[in-house]
């Protein structure tokens, strides 16, 4: 199906639907054919860890979670990983940063996590200093309770974490200090991979080094310490096979492919989410504060001779629809209007619809209420989102 027609099918769907302000589109069956193509081409001793955060809707979790057979979740932000463990019994969260500890102790005494259900057994805490493996052991001994965790480590991301194997032996052996703490493993995230010059290597020389660093991290775990050996993202997570020392890779943005992850190891997925949102207004147009001498640019080829006016905007999204849209330079972006340039022949008319592929999709699926399922032709359901807070 040509894009012209998948868009005129998706736009009578949101017409008979009645949606007519921005929206975010969920096509369901683009997303079950990605979840079919990620299955099929991941290792098959590796598991998936699903990223909350690329994908902020607990209907959304719960299909891909169900899809992919696992339970395990990569969480960052602790209102939602309270509203992921409640939703899902029997999820295991790995937290993907680390936590202050005051931000821990609140969790787990006032807040989210203060569950008498004992949903902190379900939750592994990321440990990335010295200072801050001492200051989760306090507070484990200040609770009087047990909390899991997981060393993170680096493996030429340099965000942070053990920077080597001795760095992290001596993490290990600190440990003895603080019986109520137990390594569940390590966390490696290495989304550099795909950006490293061919002067330097390039991304085979950037894989291979992740590949050794956490071979040797994971030499110095004990038998007990390795049930997450956790590795890779969206872009990296189908580069590993068994032997790369890991048992799991994240994986969340892949599932429905935004621009940023339009990379060769996702290659064949296909784009499963758009922003609609309707063309208010189609112009003749002219530069704000130049009026008729905006010849001039457009004579240059600075300025479209056509133009069109969203219903919003301002979204970290590239305008894939109608044809020929694209920002322009020469007009401010907005929030509330923004405008876009038109080939000079475009038969767009007001209340079209315009399509944008977002560039990510954590934060970005929060931004427009609950998402529009398509399926089969038709919009099929509304998933709310979790709140960005």
């Amino acid at each position: 199906m040509t894009g012209d027609r998948y868009f005129a099918q998706l736009s009578e769907a949101l017409r008979a639907a009645e949606i007519h302000q921005p929206s975010l589109v969920l096509d369901l069956d683009r997303l079950n054919a990605n979840i079919a193509s990620i299955k099929s081409r991941l290792a098959p001793g590796l598991q998936v860890r699903i990223v909350d955060k690329s994908l902020p809707c607990l209907p959304l979790l719960d299909h891909i979670r169900t899809a992919m057979k696992t339970d395990l979740i990569m969480t960052f932000h602790l209102p939602v990983a309270a509203a992921v463990a409640q939703a899902f019994p029997a999820a295991s969260l790995l937290f993907g940063k680390p936590m202050p500890v005051g931000a821990a102790r609140q969790a787990l005494t006032k807040g989210m996590l203060a569950d008498p259900g004992g949903v902190e057994s379900r939750i592994v805490w990321l440990i990335d200093t010295d200072e801050r493996l001492a200051a989760y052991g306090a507070l484990a001994d200040e609770l009087g309770i047990d909390l899991h965790f997981c060393f993170e480590v680096d493996v030429g991301l340099h965000r942070g974490g053990y920077r080597n194997h001795d760095t992290l032996l001596l993490a290990l052996k600190a440990l003895e200090k603080y019986p109520r703490l137990h390594c569940q493993g390590i966390m490696a995230y290495e989304a550099h991979i795909g950006h490293v010059p061919g002067l330097f290597g390039g991304p085979t020389a950037a894989l291979a080094k992740a590949r050794s660093l956490i071979q040797q991290f994971v030499a110095c775990l004990g038998p007990q310490q390795r049930t997450i050996l956790n590795i890779g993202g969206s872009s990296t997570a189908l580069l590993y096979d068994n032997d790369a020392g890991a048992n799991e890779v994240s994986m969340g943005s892949a599932f429905v492919l935004p621009t940023d992850f339009d990379v060769p190891s996702l290659s064949g997925l296909k784009p499963a989410v758009h922003i609609a949102t309707p063309i208010l207004k189609v112009v003749d147009a002219q530069v704000p504060g130049l009026d008729d001498r905006s010849w001039i640019l457009q004579k240059l080829g600075k300025f479209p001779r056509r133009g069109c006016f969203l219903y919003g905007g301002r979204w970290m999204a590239k305008p894939v629809h109608p044809p020929g849209l694209k920002p322009s330079k020469q007009f401010w972006h907005s929030t509330n209007q923004q405008f876009a340039a038109l080939p000079d022949d475009s038969d767009v008319k007001p209340d079209d619809y315009a399509f944008l592929r977002p560039t990510q999709s954590e934060f970005v699926l929060q931004l427009f209420g609950p998402i529009a399922v398509y399926s089969a032709g038709q919009i099929a359901d509304s998933w709310p989102v979790l709140p960005p807070s």
